[in-house]
């Protein structure tokens, strides 16, 4: 039960990070230099909760820790920063929610199977159904207003959703090694902020006088405590106690969730189909992880 409710309190803050985003790119921000602050914060975070190295017991977990960040972390938020330059924050976090899609397919690969699959699959397909009324119902960028923008910005939260589901599977791995989650997650981070370092020669100067303002500092501070350092050991608590495809399933919440909060904060429309789509996720998570 501990991890269920961990899975689902990382979603609800992870479905708010579409809209934080938005609001810093909103404010002058650029994804990249979003994405390097963001990941800095966090990393010195939980420096300060585990500052000892994590030892590894063997050389090839040292290189899924290394794939772990240069998939989850890296690949996987500059995708997502970048598309929402493109279009909506509810369309990027209803396409991010077809992650559990690859991540059953790369488990059914491996010769894994769902302990009832009739139930997973209804489940699946209804929260699916949710999925598209709520893509169908996202619309095209606001501010830009092009359907190229929005297919592009579409297309990138497509590929960002693969590498969060190839980045599942690599975390579930780290997890059976038997790796303390917290020191797993700092040295995770460590790997993703080496891997962004070379792009910093394409970020132009740092966003030093943005910094200032509070609602850029606010959200800066809530994007790398909250919903990196926390949600992340959260994430990757739950991932090891659940394994990467049910706590995947949580995802599925996401679109509703965010289009919630977009339609707060960023007063993108929360339309019928929105909320349609919202009963048939909740229904649809709910079926597919009942015991």
């Amino acid at each position: 039960m501990k991890a269920h409710l961990l899975a689902l309190f990382t979603i609800l803050v992870w479905s708010t990070t579409f809209v934080a985003t938005k609001v810093l790119i909103a404010a002058g921000l650029t994804p990249l230099w979003i994405l390097v602050i963001r990941f800095t914060l966090g990393f010195l975070a939980l420096c300060c909760l585990r500052p000892h190295r994590l030892a590894v017991a063997d050389p090839r977990h040292g290189r899924l820790f290394a794939a772990a960040g240069l998939t989850g972390v890296t690949c996987y938020f500059l995708l997502e920063n970048i598309a929402l330059t493109f279009t909506s924050a509810t369309a990027v976090g209803t396409i991010a929610a077809t992650a559990p899609l690859f991540c059953a397919l790369i488990m059914l690969a491996r010769g894994s199977r769902p302990t009832a699959p009739a139930r997973f699959a209804l489940g699946f397909a209804l929260a699916m159904a949710g999925i598209a009324l709520v893509g169908a119902a996202s619309g095209e960028n606001p501010f830009i207003g092009s359907a190229r923008a929005n297919f592009i910005g579409c297309g990138l939260s497509f590929a960002a959703a693969i590498v969060w589901a190839v980045y599942s599977i690599i975390v579930g791995r780290i997890a059976e090694a038997g790796y303390e989650t917290l020191a797993a997650t700092k040295r995770i981070f460590g790997w993703g902020l080496l891997f962004m370092a070379p792009t910093l020669l394409m970020a132009g100067p740092a966003p030093l006088p943005a910094l200032a303002e509070p609602v850029v500092a606010g959200n800066l501070l809530f994007l790398g405590l909250g919903a990196s350092a926390a949600c992340f050991v959260t994430w990757n608590f739950a991932v090891k106690h659940l394994g990467p495809v049910t706590t995947s399933t949580y995802i599925y919440l996401v679109p509703a969730l965010t289009g919630t909060a977009s339609a707060i904060v960023l007063g993108e429309a929360l339309t019928v189909p929105i909320v349609g789509g919202l009963v048939l996720t909740i229904a649809g998570l709910t079926l597919s992880n009942r015991p």
